[in-house]
């Protein structure tokens, strides 16, 4: 079994403490972060990372669960960014196997020419995977189409290209990397809120000021080098180092409608390569459900629940409806979440958003604070190792080379059967399987009508650094994104078991379920 202590908040923070300097403090508890968290501690750096929430509680549990090289920028002719992409989907799925797998996605041919256009270009995609490529893409006739997609609309249809990409658990990885960083030595803090910077005598950054948002206890800790990895919060950061500087994020939404598989009853996915203003949208199928997005806003402001528009909700559900048989409608409905994603904003001021970056920018501030931006999911950990490998180049630490190229994540197992949902767990799920046969009681269901067991929310708050009802809910069993009126029955119960594993009160357990039902209203149509 694993050491509980490990991951326990109290030993964490107590540890933490300990330190006099830390080399390498990291602001943000989101995919990127957490990437720079464990190449810093497996190079041999002190490393402490905070996170004002949850970990992955914004964009990086918002995401189109996709790991993939992006193959509308083939169509930009971004080869470069497409390349680097394909290699680290290539290298996640070696590393972490028990939450991503090779998909299959097939485009739809209406017109003559989309079998051997999109044949073409992705027969490009494929040559750019190299080796370490997931499985060729090739042509697919009418019928097998038909037969692999069952819900797709017949009239006109010629056939279909198939490839393959990644599909994923974000949030479950983005735990998973947390554990990963924690076991091999480095102190991830969620729930501290970093509301100052410190600088030294020569103005430079020389640590920060973070408030325990459970015990509103105010620490300091003091860094070699400090690193904002604070996704579309990167500005607020920018403006604690120097107020009034230039917003250096252009915040884009994307928002994704979740539906029950009788609209996509296979294995095979859906990529729909041109909307009526050039986006491209996917139906994916994830945990017995369909995820169909993403949408592309430019939008002016940035928080940590963003909500989706009524043009974005109409744009999805037209265009979906438009590839298959079965209508889907508003009713249909099972959760709606946006996620911002923190692009790096143009020089100019009328960028738009095909042409603000898609890449990540390392800044440097004059007061030696290195903020990244940008980026995506698939490439966290090349994203990372270009950070650190800047932070060395500033001479703020000894030269150490990356490692994270071949670092299993932890719960790391090849899962070839995902029939049973405990497969998330990986390597884990023999420790779920001891505690119930300890007490049969955590073998039963949170929900009479869902799979989740209450072991899952035992697990979560002993080893998973899970302190919420939404934590859970939302981050580490996925229900909330799943079928959101139904967290909201399962709320009082999670609540339960958190309160006695956390040692809290009834009046934690009222304000939880009241907390967590108002926030989950907000993913109802």
């Amino acid at each position: 079994m694993i050491k509980q202590q490990l991951f326990d908040r109290k030993h964490l923070i107590k540890n933490a403490k300990k330190v006099k300097e830390w080399d390498v403090i990291i602001i943000g508890g989101g995919s990127t972060g957490l990437g720079i968290a464990l190449d810093s501690v497996t190079r041999g750096y002190k490393t402490l990372l905070l996170e004002q929430l949850d970990y992955a509680k914004g964009t990086s549990s918002r995401s189109t669960k996709l790991v993939h090289g992006g193959v509308r920028y083939l169509a930009q002719a971004n080869f470069s960014l497409v390349k680097e992409a394909l290699k680290e989907r290539g290298l996640l799925e070696q590393n972490a196997p028990h939450l991503v797998k090779n998909q299959t996605f097939l485009i739809p041919n209406y017109t003559w020419w989309e079998g051997p256009y999109y044949t073409l270009g992705l027969k490009a995609y494929d040559f750019l995977a190299g080796k370490l490529s997931l499985g060729a893409s090739k042509h697919v006739n009418k019928s097998e189409t038909i037969r692999k997609l069952k819900t797709i609309k017949r009239d006109k249809l010629r056939g279909s290209v198939s490839y393959q990409d990644g599909q994923f658990d974000d949030s479950r990885l983005a735990v998973n990397i947390a554990q990963t960083a924690i076991e091999k030595g480095g102190s991830l803090l969620n729930y501290f809120k970093v509301n100052n910077l410190t600088k030294d005598s020569n103005n430079k950054v020389s640590g920060v000021i973070a408030i325990d948002q459970e015990t509103k206890e105010e620490h300091t800790f003091k860094g070699k080098a400090i690193i904002n990895a604070t996704g579309v919060f990167a500005d607020d950061i920018l403006q604690m180092d120097k107020p009034g500087s230039k917003n250096r994020i252009q915040p884009s939404q994307g928002v994704h409608l979740v539906f029950d598989k009788e609209f996509l009853p296979g294995e095979d996915a859906i990529m729909i390569p041109k909307t009526d203003d050039g986006r491209v949208l996917f139906a994916v199928p994830w945990h017995d459900k369909v995820i169909v997005g993403t949408t592309d806003e430019m939008v002016d402001s940035h928080t940590t629940e963003p909500n989706a528009t009524e043009k974005e909700v109409d744009f999805i559900l037209e265009t979906f409806n438009r590839f298959i048989e079965k209508k889907a409608t508003r009713a249909d409905v099972k959760s709606i979440y946006a996620g911002l994603r923190p692009l790096a904003a143009p020089e100019d001021d009328d960028g738009k958003s095909k042409e603000i970056s898609r890449g990540h920018k390392i800044l440097v501030s004059d007061t030696g604070l290195v903020s990244i931006t940008g980026g995506k999911w698939t490439t966290y950990r090349k994203m990372a190792e270009d950070t650190l490998d800047k932070v060395i180049a500033l001479n703020k630490l000894p030269e150490k080379e990356c490692v994270t190229e071949h670092v299993l994540i932890h719960g790391a197992m090849e899962t070839k059967e995902r029939g049973n949902h405990l497969y998330v767990y990986g390597t884990d799920q023999v420790h779920l399987k001891t505690l119930i046969l300890e007490d049969p009681s955590l073998g039963k269901k949170i929900h009479p009508d869902l799979e989740f067991l209450n072991v899952e929310v035992l697990w979560a708050a002993r080893h998973e650094m899970a302190r919420t009802v939404e934590d859970v809910l939302a981050r580490r069993v996925r229900v909330l994104f799943l079928d959101a009126k139904r967290s909201i029955e399962m709320a009082p119960k999670v609540a339960e078991i958190l309160a006695k594993e956390l040692n809290k009160d009834k009046q934690w357990i009222s304000n939880q379920v009241e907390d967590y039902t108002q926030l989950a209203k907000g993913y109802i149509m």
